[in-house]
């Protein structure tokens, strides 16, 4: 991560410490880890809500998805002027990512979402709603991917979701990569 990008992180983590979901970046390991659940072959956008600075969304790019695929939502007006610096090719969008929906092109197809953002700190019914509608807004097979530094899942099992987990130790501090799917119907 550059200099720039690390101060624009700590800025961002002492004007806002509930907005900013960790006390440090996302580790290169981590990025890769959460970027390994997106299959790049999947046809459709790839969603980021809350990129904050971009390690994840680099880690994407990397993992082969194309620039024009994907669409960061970012609520912290600071983190959405680097991410348009550091990503020109990309759609950087300011605004509500619980509110994600009115940022995606009509009719085109999702084909996963990822969050950093700190669900933890929302009331589970909001939870529930972002998960549902993000699983419903894709074609069967999409999934959720969620960074969390908590034990326990943003939404507990039986929501009407698949759920696995792979845990990250080596993260600072170690985190959680939740997998939601929708069933496959019968």
């Amino acid at each position: 991560m550059s200099a720039v990008a690390y101060g624009e992180f700590l800025r961002g983590l002492i004007s806002n410490p509930r907005g900013v979901s960790a006390p440090t970046p996302s580790s290169p390991t981590l990025s890769r880890i959460i970027a390994g659940q997106v299959d790049p072959g999947v046809d459709g956008l790839v969603v980021e809500l809350g990129p904050g600075t971009g390690v994840v969304t680099q880690a994407l790019l990397e993992r082969g998805i194309a620039s024009h695929r994907l669409i960061l939502i970012e609520q912290t007006e600071s983190f959405a002027r680097l991410l348009r610096g550091r990503f020109p090719a990309v759609r950087v969008h300011q605004g509500d990512a619980l509110d994600f929906e009115r940022f995606l092109p009509q009719g085109a197809p999702v084909a996963a979402i990822v969050s950093g953002l700190p669900l933890l700190q929302f009331p589970l019914a909001d939870r529930q709603s972002l998960l549902r509608r993000a699983l419903e807004c894709q074609e069967h097979g999409g999934r959720f991917v969620q960074l969390s530094y908590s034990w326990r899942p943003p939404v507990p099992p039986g929501s009407g979701m698949n759920l696995s987990k792979t845990p990250v130790w080596r993260n600072f501090p170690p985190a959680h990569v939740w997998n939601y799917t929708a069933p496959v119907p019968r």
